[in-house]
């Protein structure tokens, strides 16, 4: 590991980036890393699909529309050509941020962190999805280490299902995500996943979040299918730059460049 990758996180923080009492408040984007999302509100698309050369061609025909920040890598594509080969496999057809969710990093002992982060950073991502669900500790160590390697920390905790929650009949309870985003914004984080088929969700953590960082970024999953959509979704959530994380309403569609198109627009009206 290089002296710059192993210092701590705070060393990528200046004075602007702290909240009045002196907490980190937020990892500007471009200053802790490279990516480049190219607007303040978009879809980024999850290339979720079985076939890695259908993956290929996707990206190829969507990755110079307007609105298109950017790609989420899945385990399809790792288990299959391995990460760094995915990426490989990938920029050979764009240049747009490519996002690996590892469903879900996070839920691990915190010693893994810095494993994680570092292979990842070896491979080539320019962001983590993170699900620290394993206790503060997991946050601080996953999301700290994601910094130290110059990769994005994108946290979340829960899913767009009604069964994933304890009042729902699942095993999380409901505040984990309220829990995990109070911690994460200790550590100067400020991307954020939520669930966008639970608007009230949506514009509770929304709100909160834009007291205390500004203009706090959101991903938001299960639009489409899963039963959410862009215009409830981003109008819960004034003040945040929004990004609809959309799979097969778009690599599934007849014409996944016009489907891509569609769904970019409609997010760009809240540019």
């Amino acid at each position: 590991m290089t002296q710059e990758a192993s210092r701590p996180a705070h060393v990528y923080f200046d004075d602007c980036a702290r909240l009045p009492d002196g907490r980190l408040a937020h990892a500007a984007l471009g200053r802790l890393h490279d990516v480049k999302l190219r607007t303040t509100h978009g879809v980024l698309l999850a290339l979720d699909m079985e076939s890695t050369d259908e993956m290929k061609r996707v990206v190829e025909r969507t990755t110079r529309i307007e609105g298109v920040v950017g790609y989420k890598v899945g385990l399809t594509a790792a288990l299959k050509l391995g990460l760094g080969g995915a990426v490989r496999h990938l920029r050979a057809v764009t240049d747009l941020p490519l996002v690996y969710d590892h469903q879900k990093a996070g839920p691990d002992v915190p010693d893994m962190a810095a494993k994680f982060a570092s292979t990842c950073r070896e491979a080539g991502v320019d962001a983590l999805i993170l699900f620290p669900v394993a206790g503060p500790r997991a946050v601080v160590e996953f999301a700290g280490n994601a910094y130290r390697q110059r990769l994005l920390p994108i946290v979340g905790g829960d899913l767009p299902f009604a069964d994933y929650n304890a009042s729902g009949g699942g095993y999380v309870v409901d505040d984990a995500l309220e829990r995990i985003i109070r911690k994460a914004v200790e550590i100067g984080v400020d991307h954020f996943v939520i669930p966008a088929n639970t608007p009230d969700k949506v514009r509770r953590h929304a709100r909160w979040l834009v007291e205390k960082l500004e203009q706090p970024c959101l991903f938001v999953p299960g639009i489409g299918p899963l039963g959410g959509n862009i215009a409830d979704t981003f109008s819960a959530a004034p003040g945040c730059r929004m990004y609809a994380v959309i799979g097969r309403a778009i690599y599934a569609a007849p014409d996944p460049a016009a489907a891509a198109r569609e769904h970019a627009a409609q997010a760009l009206r809240f540019a």
